[in-house]
């Protein structure tokens, strides 16, 4: 994908404040004399609700004004201010490089094969340790830990998904959005009467919430669970679970003339076309239309046109062409979704085009939020996202950017995957640059996801016994190395250009990886138990709807555990709190330990974890009430994930989707290596944070269950 940079003028060469001031007076001008665009909150199955836009119109002309006519007297204020707020700290810069899934035992294995020189001499030069993640080891959590530098029990996030207790069915973990309930209705049209409320539910205060309490600037890049963005002192772009347009966590659009292909897709939907000639016509599906009764969904139509060579296609959409080419994933394209009431909705995409003979097959990109018109606020501030894109090219906005369920369902090959995944990365790396070349003091932090994804779905061609099976895939290279090749490049340009003695650069990630080749299904174990009981006329035992609730004691869902099902909780639960519920846990716990995979003889679970013996804080009551720690090789089935029961208790896992690190925390530790040698012992994820606050002279708060590492610095600072 070419990444398109903004050189030409003098805007290159202006300070960032000139920059700022820039951008301001743009988005006050495009507020008055553009289209409006749909002031929005889209949440995951939430649709599109839009509220309040005239409001949101005057709001944003008075701030940008207000921004113009006080800046100098806020920049007096900061300078000011700055030079306090940084009299006590010992680092001008501290930058956090988050390698997502970065595991310390293949990180061993290439650099002692010579494959890691950067950060080999992280190592020699600095120190190099394991990091010990969260219970779960899961990203949400684990990154929620960082952030705040405390357990789950005081962040309140356990999983990607939580239970609806009045339902029981899953939710997800970290956002709550609900479109307005004041609306003024005319016929078939609704007109919103206010915005839609939206909340992150991870509870704490982030350590850069702090340091810009005490004055210290951050810029916060892609790091998971910051959706929506938070207000602070500083800079953010929201990374995982920002949904994409059609309020879904990533839904793939792939159309083909196959007809006995049409019907849904895990992940992403399929549908049938026609060709009239050479050309095909179709409609990309958008978001719910936020003016209608009905909530019908809004549509672009789109045709290809195939040319003579079958290698090449024009598509035709919002009134411009752009030429595909087979096999070569298109630039963003940018979508326009009229609402009506002239109000637009902006979206990217990009299209892949797999086939023209003897069959068309069009693979479309989940659409993306427009960074630079975002349709929700997926920044702070919310011009942020377009500086970065005006900067660089539109990029990908949706929490989990890379199509894994694409690669599960066949239609990305791995080449396409791999390709998709690096475009991220690349484009996140072109902002982290440009956020540590404005960085004259204060943290950067920018997480990658490539090392995560790339492990979770071609852990194939590294494990050996699933090497030799039919997921083995078709590539040359193994892109798990590749993917430490290219991790350890970018350490290497950070280095080169930031190690000083001034700045304290961290690579860190939030755990490790094992192969994942049976799945369990905790809910068939608790039916087979006795734990969980079928209603008497359920023809259908697949899904929670067939379970009689007025007699089960525990279920299972989400990635993690298995909750109880408690009066005063759950709507229909029936084990009560107290002793009744204490020794549930214990007895279900350690039947569960016992679990053996009756085809291997292995072991399939090493521990569980009592969640109110392990966490703190006054959230533990939400968590699953049993943490489970799957051996190597296991972990949760993709039914029991999802609130689903399937007629045994072990699956073989036949997807592309082959590592994972939903096991027992001491399995999967993660890394961090830094410029300076660590003298802690034992260094856990969520003492990051609190070290940082140390080192910028900021006392660490009482609530954090973190403490300061131990790093040594220069005499000279």
């Amino acid at each position: 994908m070419a990444i398109r940079r903004l050189k030409s003028g003098t805007c290159g060469r202006l300070s960032l404040k000139r920059r700022w001031h820039l951008v301001c007076v743009v988005a006050v001008l495009a507020v008055v004399f553009m289209p409006t665009p749909a002031w929005a909150y889209i949440g995951p199955g939430a649709g599109f609700a839009v509220g309040g836009s005239l409001l949101v119109i005057f709001t944003s002309i008075f701030a940008g004004i207000f921004t113009l006519l006080t800046w100098p007297a806020r920049y007096m204020f900061r300078y000011f201010r700055g030079r306090k707020a940084y009299a006590k700290s010992k680092i001008k810069r501290f930058i956090v490089l988050g390698l997502d899934g970065l595991d310390p035992m293949l990180a061993e294995q290439f650099m002692a094969e010579g494959k890691l020189p950067n950060l080999s001499r992280l190592q020699s030069e600095g120190s190099f340790e394991r990091l010990s993640s969260t219970i779960p080891p899961i990203s949400p959590v684990a990154w929620s830990s960082f952030q705040t530098g405390s357990n789950p029990g005081k962040h309140n996030i356990f999983d990607f998904l939580a239970v609806n207790p009045k339902t029981y069915q899953p939710r997800l973990s970290s956002t709550d959005i609900h479109e307005s309930s004041r609306r003024l209705r005319l016929g078939k049209y609704v007109i919103p009467l206010g915005g839609a409320s939206m909340r992150l539910l991870r509870k704490g205060k982030t350590f850069w919430h702090i340091l810009g309490e005490h004055g210290i600037f951050s810029n916060i890049l892609r790091v998971p669970i910051t959706f929506p963005p938070e207000k602070y002192r500083g800079l953010i772009l929201s990374a995982m679970c920002v949904p994409d347009l059609r309020g879904t966590q990533g839904m793939f659009s792939f159309y083909t003339t196959r007809q006995e292909s049409a019907g849904a897709h895990t992940g992403g939907e399929r549908f049938y076309v026609k060709k009239n000639g050479r050309t095909i016509k179709a409609d990309l599906v958008g978001p719910e239309n936020p003016f209608r009764e009905d909530h019908s969904v809004l549509r672009n139509p789109f045709a290809v046109t195939v040319n003579g060579d079958s290698q090449r296609a024009v598509v035709r959409i919002n009134g411009k062409k752009y030429t595909l080419v087979k096999g070569e994933y298109s630039d963003w394209i940018p979508v326009v979704f009229k609402a009506g009431l002239l109000t637009r909705i902006y979206g990217i995409c990009r299209f892949l085009l797999l086939s023209v003979e003897p069959e068309f097959e069009l693979y479309v990109s989940p659409i993306n939020i427009d960074p630079e018109k975002p349709a929700m606020p997926i920044s702070y501030p919310r011009v942020y996202s377009t500086y970065l894109a005006k900067q660089q090219g539109r990029f990908a906005t949706l929490g989990l950017a890379e199509d894994t369920w694409a690669l599960n369902e066949g239609i990305l090959t791995d080449k396409a995957f791999v390709e998709q995944s690096v475009s991220m990365d690349m484009e996140r790396e072109e902002m982290f640059f440009d956020a540590l070349a404005k960085l004259k003091r204060g943290v950067c932090v920018c997480v990658f996801d490539g090392t995560d994804r790339i492990q979770h779905t071609f852990w194939r061609y590294h494990d050996k016994r699933q090497a030799a099976s039919d997921q083995a895939g078709t590539l040359d290279t193994n892109p798990v190395e590749d993917v430490y090749r290219r991790a350890d490049e970018l350490v290497g340009k950070v280095l080169a250009k930031y190690d000083d003695e001034d700045t304290v650069i961290t690579v860190i990630s939030d755990h490790g990886f094992k192969a994942f080749r049976y799945g369990v299904d905790l809910n068939r174990w608790l039916a087979d138990k006795g734990y969980m009981v079928f209603k008497a006329d359920a023809e259908n035992h697949g899904s929670f709807e067939a379970v009689d609730w007025s007699r089960t004691k525990a279920f299972a869902l989400g990635l993690s555990g298995i909750y109880l099902n408690l009066k005063g909780r759950m709507a229909q639960g029936i084990v009560k709190e107290g002793d009744e519920a204490k020794q549930l846990r214990q007895e279900i716990a350690s039947k569960l330990a016992l679990l053996k995979d009756p085809e291997t003889g292995q072991d399939a679970i090493k521990k569980n974890h009592i969640a109110r013996e392990v966490y703190r804080g006054p959230y533990t009551n939400q968590a699953p009430d049993i943490i489970v720690g799957y051996c190597e090789g296991y972990r949760v089935s993709w039914d029991t994930a999802v609130g689903k029961i399937s007629d045994s208790v072990f699956q073989e896992n036949t997807k592309p989707w082959s590592g994972d690190h939903c096991i027992e925390q001491s399995l999967v530790p993660g890394v961090i290596f830094c410029n300076r040698p660590i003298a802690t012992p034992n260094p856990r994820l969520m003492d990051i944070g609190p070290t940082i606050l140390e080192l910028f002279g900021v006392e660490t708060p009482g609530h954090m269950d973190g403490r300061p590492l131990e790093i040594e610095l220069p005499d000279v600072v």
